[in-house]
C-alpha cells in the first residue's frame, strides 16, 4: 500500500455540491494511479497470479462504490462547521495537518475536505495533485533503488548463516633442492653392511686399524659419507673438486648408526700427509661427556700417524688447557693440536683469552648434534669461530698465499689466489628440516645424505619425520604419579629389567627417585646429572657399564649421543615436551642394529597429546603395556612407608640448604 500525503487549511467554508464532485473525481484518479503503480512494480510469474489480481480488481472496485455510498450518508450527518475552528475576530486562522493515507481512507480525506473555501479548495486539490504526481515516481525510483542495493549484498556479503563445512588443503612445504632430494642412506643396518674391501677410498693403515678393533664392514651412513667426505680432499686441502671449493655436508641418520666414525676416518686420513702442526679440524659438540667420547675415538685413529687430537671441554682448568693447544719457543707461538674437540663456551674463552690458540689454517668444522648446537647459536659461538678463521695474518702483505677472506659471490677474482676453504661437516640424529635454522650455518652448496623411514613417505601429515633405531620396541604405560617409583621397582625386582636408563626432567626429580630408590633397598640405583662433578659422572657411567649399576637415573644430559655400552631397556620417568628429546632418549638403546626395549610413563592427561607427537614423527608404532594392580600389592607396605622417611629427608635438605 503506497502512502500519500496530502495538505490542505482548515477555515469557514460552505457546502457545495460541486466540491463534492470534485473530490471523487480526484478519489477516482488517485486510486488509478496506485492501481497503475502496482501493476507495473509486480510481474506476475504463473497464470494463477494473474487470476488472484483480477480477484483483487474486483473487488477494490465493489469496495469503492460502497465507500461512495457510505460517504454521502457520513456528509448529510456531519455538521456545516466546528466552532472551535473559528477566531474571535472572524478571521479564519489556516492550520496545517499531513495525514498518512492508504487507499481504503480516500474516502474519509474527501469528506473533511467538504467545508473548506471554494478558493481554498481549489488550491488544496492542485497542491494535492501536484505533490502525487511527485510522490510515486519517488516511490518508484526508492523500490528499484532497494533491489539494486539487495543484489549488490547478495553479490558481495555473505549472509550469515547455513554454515557448509569446507575442506580446506593443507598447506605443503616446499624445501630447497638440496633438502627435498637427499642422498639416501638405507636405515635397516644389518642388511645393509658394506665390506671394509669394498671401500677403495680408504687407505690400507687405516683399513688395518678398523679391523684391529673388530670392524669388518661398514655401516650404510659411513659407507655413504666417508667416500664423499674423501673425494673433496682428492686434489688436496688447499682446493676440491674442479678447483672450486667443496660442498658442506649435512647427514641425518637414526642413533647409534656410526656416525662419530663416518666423519673420523676421512678426517685423520685427510690430515695423514700434513707436515706443520696447526689446527685444521674443529670438532664442536654439546656437552662434556659427548665431547670425550669423540675425542676418545679421534685418539684411537689417530694413534701412530703423529696426529695430535686436544680436547677443551672444561674437565680441566683453562691454563692446563692453554699449554696443550700452544707453546712459546723464542718468543713465537706454536700449536700443539691437529684436531681440537670442543664444547661452546670453552671454546669461546679460549679463542678470546688465548693468543697461542689460531684457527687461520682451519679446514675442517665438525659440528655434532646440529639441531642442538644450532639452538645454541644464540651464544654467538659460531660467529666468533667464523671471525677467528678469516681473521688478518699479523704481519702479512696483501698477496700472502695464506691470506683468507671471507667467501662471497664465486667470481674469477674470489678463485685467485686459491685460499683453503672452509668446510662445514653436520651431523645430527633430527636434523632439522627448516631452512630458516640451516641459514644461520651458513651452508654453502650443502649436500644432504638422510636415511628413509617407511612411515615418513606414507604419512603426509607429518609436518617433519624423524628416525627411530631400527630394533627399537616402544611401550607406553598408563599410570599415576604416585605409582611411577612402584612401577620401577616391579621392573627391576619382579620382572628383572637390567640395567635400566631412567629419564626425568629435571634434577631435582631424579634426585628424589634416586633417594627413594636407597630407602627402599634391594636395587643398586645410582644419579647422573648437573649436580655430580664431571670426575663422579664419568666414574658413574664406567660402573654402569660394568654392570655395577641396575638403574642409572639421569636428566636429558646423558641422551645426547652418548654410546652406553649395554643398555637394553629406556624408562621416561617423565614424559619428554618435545620430540627430539624423546628420539633421543630412546636412541640410548637399540643401538648398531641392536635389539632394546623403551618404557614411557603417561598420566591420563599427557596421554593422546605424547601419541600423537610420536606417531607423526613416524614411529613405527608404539603398544600399550598394563601394570596390573594386584602385581604391586607386595610392595605397596614397604613403599608407603619408604615415601615418609624420605619426605623427612628431603625436608633436612631443605633446612640445611637455608643455613
Amino acid at each position: 500500500m503506497s502512502l500519500f500525503f496530502v495538505k490542505r487549511y482548515l477555515g469557514d467554508e460552505e457546502d457545495d455540491a460541486n466540491n463534492d464532485s470534485r473530490s471523487e473525481v480526484l478519489l477516482a484518479k488517485l486510486q488509478r494511479k496506485v492501481k497503475e503503480h502496482q501493476s507495473k512494480t509486480t510481474v506476475p510469474s504463473e497464470r494463477d497470479t494473474l487470476k488472484k489480481k483480477r480477484g483483487k480488481k474486483e473487488h477494490d472496485f465493489q469496495e469503492t462504490e460502497h465507500t461512495k455510498k457510505r460517504k454521502l450518508q457520513k456528509k448529510q450527518r456531519m455538521s456545516p462547521a466546528d466552532p472551535e475552528e473559528r477566531s474571535e475576530g472572524g478571521i479564519s486562522q489556516k492550520k496545517e495537518v499531513t495525514l498518512e493515507l492508504t487507499v481504503e481512507d480516500k474516502d474519509e480525506i474527501v469528506q473533511m475536505s467538504l467545508h473548506t473555501s471554494k478558493t481554498d479548495q481549489q488550491e488544496a486539490i492542485d497542491k494535492t495533485e501536484l505533490s502525487e504526481n511527485s510522490k510515486v515516481p519517488e516511490e518508484i525510483q526508492c523500490d528499484q533503488s532497494k533491489e539494486d542495493t539487495e543484489k549488490t549484498l547478495q553479490s558481495s556479503f555473505t549472509i550469515l548463516g547455513g554454515f557448509e563445512k569446507k575442506i580446506i588443503q593443507k598447506v605443503q612445504r616446499v624445501l630447497p633442492l638440496w633438502l627435498a632430494e637427499p642422498d639416501v642412506i638405507q636405515r635397516d643396518i644389518t642388511s645393509n653392511l658394506v665390506p671394509i674391501s669394498a671401500v677403495p677410498a680408504i687407505c690400507a693403515t687405516l683399513k688395518q686399524k678398523l679391523e684391529s678393533n673388530g670392524i669388518l664392514h661398514l655401516f650404510p651412513v659411513q659407507a655413504e659419507v666417508i667416500p664423499a667426505i674423501l673425494e673433496s680432499v682428492s686434489h688436496g686441502l688447499l682446493i676440491g673438486r674442479g678447483g672450486y671449493k667443496p660442498r658442506d655436508i649435512c647427514v641425518s641418520a637414526p642413533t647409534g648408526s656410526g656416525k662419530t666414525l663416518a666423519f673420523v676416518i676421512p678426517v685423520i686420513q685427510a690430515l695423514m700427509e700434513r707436515v706443520v702442526c696447526v689446527v685444521r679440524v674443529l670438532v664442536v659438540l654439546p656437552t662434556k661427556e659427548l665431547a670425550q667420547q669423540v675425542w676418545k675415538v679421534f685418539s684411537l685413529y689417530a694413534e701412530g700417524t703423529g696426529l695430535k687430537v686436544v680436547m677443551v671441554a672444561g674437565q680441566k682448568s683453562f691454563t692446563t688447557e692453554q699449554a696443550t693447544l700452544s707453546e712459546n719457543r723464542n718468543g713465537i707461538g706454536h700449536s700443539m693440536a691437529d684436531i681440537v674437540v670442543a664444547t661452546p663456551g670453552r671454546l669461546v674463552d679460549h679463542i678470546n683469552k688465548n693468543d697461542g690458540f689460531n684457527l687461520e689454517h682451519l679446514r675442517f668444522l665438525i659440528i655434532d648434534e646440529a639441531d642442538r648446537m644450532i639452538d645454541s647459536l644464540h651464544h654467538s659461538w659460531l660467529s666468533q669461530v667464523i671471525k677467528a678463521v678469516y681473521k688478518p695474518r699479523r704481519g702479512s702483505d696483501g698477496v700472502s698465499i695464506f691470506k683468507r677472506t671471507e667467501p662471497t659471490h664465486i667470481t674469477a677474482t674470489s678463485l685467485s689466489p686459491p685460499q683453503t676453504p672452509l668446510q662445514k661437516l653436520l651431523f645430527s640424529a633430527t636434523l632439522t628440516q627448516n631452512p630458516e635454522k640451516l641459514q644461520k650455518l651458513g651452508l654453502h652448496q650443502p649436500r644432504l645424505f638422510s636415511s628413509v623411514h617407511s612411515q615418513s613417505t606414507t604419512n603426509p601429515e607429518s609436518q617433519e619425520g624423524f628416525n627411530f633405531p631400527q630394533g627399537l620396541t616402544e611401550y607406553y604405560v598408563p599410570c599415576s604419579q604416585a605409582r611411577k617409583p612402584l612401577i620401577i621397582i616391579h621392573f627391576i625386582l619382579q620382572l628383572k629389567f637390567s640395567p635400566i636408563l631412567c629419564f626425568t626432567n629435571s634434577r631435582e626429580a631424579a634426585h628424589r627417585l634416586h633417594l627413594l630408590m636407597q630407602l627402599f633397598g634391594g636395587v643398586r640405583a645410582a644419579e647422573f646429572s648437573s649436580r655430580l662433578s664431571p670426575n663422579e659422572r664419568k666414574r658413574t657411567l664406567k660402573e654402569f657399564e660394568q654392570g655395577k649399576i641396575q638403574l642409572l637415573i639421569s636428566t636429558d644430559a646423558a641422551a645426547r649421543g652418548i654410546d652406553i655400552n649395554g643398555v637394553k631397556y629406556v624408562v621416561n620417568y617423565d614424559a619428554p615436551q618435545f620430540i627430539r628429546n624423546y628420539i633421543h632418549r630412546v636412541g640410548r638403546t637399540a643401538r648398531a642394529g641392536k635389539a632394546g626395549l623403551a618404557f614411557t610413563f603417561l598420566l591420563g592427561v599427557q596421554r593422546n597429546v605424547f601419541l600423537q607427537m610420536v606417531r607423526s614423527a613416524g614411529s613405527p608404532g608404539i603398544q600399550k603395556h598394563l601394570v596390573q594392580q594386584h602385581t604391586l600389592l607386595g610392595l605397596e607396605s614397604h613403599y608407603q612407608q619408604t615415601l615418609l622417611e624420605l619426605e623427612n629427608i628431603i625436608k633436612d635438605e631443605m633446612a640445611q640448604k637455608h643455613f
